[in-house]
């Protein structure tokens, strides 16, 4: 993208901000429903897209109506399901996955060959899958096994997805970098400086996606990435919105990652 206004930090009105909520906005739980919104959060938010002029959205691997249900009265912009699922300006949009219902078909068969393994969770967000082993961490290789099995019989509309003890079955079509662009392309995105964070593997074709447009990407912990901005921890990158909310120049202040864990 050309036609940035920035060249320095300028005003928060010259970002575009796309954020990732597990891991970056909250602590990751044991379960995906366990997840704390900190008090402020909300707030905090709120502020920031307004300063930005609208152009704030949350750009996750959770469905919509989850995201809203941990922010509920917002209304953010939301790219859900790795973008399968998008509301923007308060309209939903869908993209479905041509091979959808050989995902549902597959489903039992799944859980069926996980079912013998305590503390593995299905969480089945409807356009895709996920498998996770954080209470089960001795199973990843047979999660993993399981999905890939799985993978064979639906073909090529999908794919897995590795995160932090979890592996998702995605439709190909997915990905927060794919989101991201097209956001880009809209109003009151267009013409902006994008700035994305996130902590996951699944994060890093946003990173790629704002650095291809002059932006900025920041990784939310420890771990190789290819982002060039590091906060520590989801309370660390907190405190930090919250200074750049005030002075959009604390963007300077981040530590830069080296590419290195």
């Amino acid at each position: 993208m050309s036609g940035h206004k920035l060249g320095g930090p300028g005003s928060a009105n010259d970002w575009a901000l796309f954020l990732d909520f597990d891991g970056t906005l909250v602590d990751i739980a044991e379960r995906p429903d366990a997840v704390t919104v900190e008090p402020d959060l909300p707030a905090l938010l709120a502020h920031l897209r307004q300063s930005c002029g609208g152009a704030l959205a949350i750009v996750t691997g959770r469905a919509v109506a989850v995201i809203e249900a941990f922010l509920p009265g917002l209304n953010l912009d939301i790219c859900g399901l790795h973008g399968m699922e998008r509301r923007i300006g308060g309209q939903i949009q869908r993209v479905e996955p041509p091979d959808l219902p050989a995902l549902r078909a597959a489903l039992p068969e799944l859980a069926d060959s996980l079912s013998g393994i305590p503390g593995v969770l299905i969480e089945d967000k409807g356009e895709s899958v996920a498998l996770h082993w954080r209470l089960a961490p001795d199973a990843g290789a047979r999660v993993q096994d399981a999905a890939r099995s799985t993978l064979r019989k639906l073909g090529a509309n999908f794919r897995l997805q590795g995160g932090k003890s979890v592996v998702e079955i995605v439709p190909e079509a997915s990905g927060k970098g794919r989101a991201v662009e097209a956001l880009l392309a809209m109003a009151p995105y267009l013409g902006r400086r994008p700035l994305f964070a996130g902590d996951d593997l699944t994060d890093e074709n946003g990173f790629r996606a704002v650095e291809g447009n002059g932006g900025v990407s920041i990784k939310i912990g420890t771990g190789d990435t290819i982002a060039t901005k590091r906060v520590s921890s989801p309370a660390a990158f907190r405190a930090w919105l919250a200074e750049f909310a005030a002075e959009p120049a604390a963007i300077e202040t981040l530590g830069a990652t080296a590419h290195s864990g």
